[in-house]
Formats: structure tokens, sequence, C-alpha cells
């Protein structure tokens, strides 16, 4: 028999609360911590529809990379997502726990994921806190070949399973050295380019913050969802390998909020 506190205290050990932002809200959200486990789902975010899932395939706790609850919740009256969400996980007697930030803190983290998709070797952190090498934001490595930008963006969007890559300009040299963080990374430019790395690739980039390659790098804004979607395998691998006693399954529903549509101006 394996309880929550099993299974959070084993996430900890690798992602440690602690290292999470002083903004988040990781942790067990939802749910007592001597529940005993009955199945794990795995997913990026934690919706209503995830909590009907969990239900249907059999697990009482859903690990998700973002909080479904960021801010104090004051009334639990079903007006939004969130109040709606946390209301059916605790009719359903779903726990819910959210691994966020701490795990983008860590080597071995959501960063880590997306440099193996992308084949990068000699990885390392590219924001470092404090004096341990292995904790901050963001990776930088290398390709194992150097390829030309057009190329690169296709093996970008093919790797990561993207629609649509917003970048800035094209630059002439060849691409070898590569930074990538995980969701809204634009803050790791600056040591990305004191890196050396030809791109970042991230999410959530504003029109201004663009400018600010200014001609050193080429910024790769793939999307939020996208960027990170590939942390659902990497928790189910974690937990997989670690317990045997319950099934632990990877959501098979996309809560990514975003659509595209793409005009004939595109074509």
């Amino acid at each position: 028999m394996a309880t929550i506190k099993d299974v959070t205290d084993y996430l900890e050990s690798i992602a440690p609360l602690h290292l999470q932002e002083s903004y988040d809200n990781a942790g067990l959200i939802v749910g007592h911590p001597d529940w005993e486990v009955t199945g794990v789902l795995t997913s990026l975010d934690c919706i209503e529809t995830s909590v009907d899932e969990a239900v249907e395939r059999g697990c009482n706790l859903i690990v998700a990379h973002h909080p479904i609850v960021f801010r104090g919740l004051k009334k639990l009256n079903g007006k939004n997502y969130v109040e709606r969400t946390v209301l059916k996980a605790i009719k359903a007697d779903v726990a819910i726990y959210a691994i966020h930030t701490n795990l983008d803190n860590v080597a071995t983290g959501v960063n880590r994921r997306i440099a193996e998709r992308l084949d990068l070797r000699e990885c390392k952190i590219t924001l470092p806190k404090g004096e341990d090498p292995n904790i901050g934001s963001g990776m930088i490595g290398e390709l194992p070949q150097a390829m030309d930008a057009p190329s690169f963006l296709a093996f970008l969007g093919e790797r990561m399973q993207t629609q649509l890559v917003r970048h800035t300009e094209i630059l002439p040299e060849p691409i070898k050295k590569v930074a990538v963080c995980g969701g809204a990374g634009g803050f790791t430019l600056k040591a990305a380019i004191k890196a050396g790395a030809q791109v970042l690739v991230t999410a959530d980039y504003k029109y201004h913050e663009f400018f600010d390659a200014d001609g050193r790098i080429m910024i790769c804004d793939i999307g939020h969802f996208e960027s990170e979607q590939f942390t659902t395998q990497l928790l189910a691998e974690l937990l997989s390998n670690k317990f045997s006693t319950f099934a632990v399954l990877c959501t098979e529903r996309n809560t990514n909020p975003v659509r595209y549509y793409y005009t004939s101006a595109s074509k």
C-alpha cells in the first residue's frame, strides 16, 4: 500500500518544495496525505476534465505541473473553472498535487526533458541559483551537429510537436548551442547570450521583448503548453520507476487552451 504522502515525499526528494518560486503554489492542493493511492494521473494542467478523466480511469491522485490554485480562494461557489475543479475533486475524493517551479529549477526536471527532445549534449543550467550548478533556471547545451536556421526551425517544430514557432530574425551562422526554458523563460535571455547560445527556445514572449534579441541570438517562442507538454511523460516515468502497487497513467486529454487558425494571409 502506498499513500499520497509516499508519492509526494518521493517527488519532493527530486524537486524539493523550497525550490519553488515565491509566487508559486506547488504541493498538495486537494486531498489528505494519508489517503491510499489507487492510481495516479499525470498532466500538465489540472482542470475539470482532468478530474473526470482521473475518475474514469480509476485514479484518485492527479500529479500536475501547473497548480490549479495560484491565489487564495475566499469562496467555493463554482463561479469559475478553478473553483469548479476544486469542488469536483473534493466531491470525487480525488487529490491534486502540483510540482511546478520546483521541477523547473532542478537539472533533472522540465528543461532536461526539453533538452532531451532536442538531442542537446553537455547540458548545464543556464541561470544557476547560488553555488549549486544543478539548481536554477533554463538549460543550455549543444546539438550533435550544427544546422542552419531554417533546418533548425523545422527540427524544433517536429521535435516539440508545435504548429507554430514565433521567432526573431534568422542569423547567418550555423546553430550549434541552444538554450531552452519551459514556460515563460524570457528572463534567462541575458544569461543565454552570455553563455554563447545562438538560440533561446521558450514561450510567452511579448512583442517588445523580441527586440531584446538585438541581432545576438534567435528567440524561438513555441508556446507555453508546447514547451512543457512532455513534463507529463517525465512525471509518469519517475513515478512508474518508483511505485508498482498502483497504475501511473498519462493524461489522454489536451488541456491547451490555445487554438490556432491559419488565415489566407499566412499562405
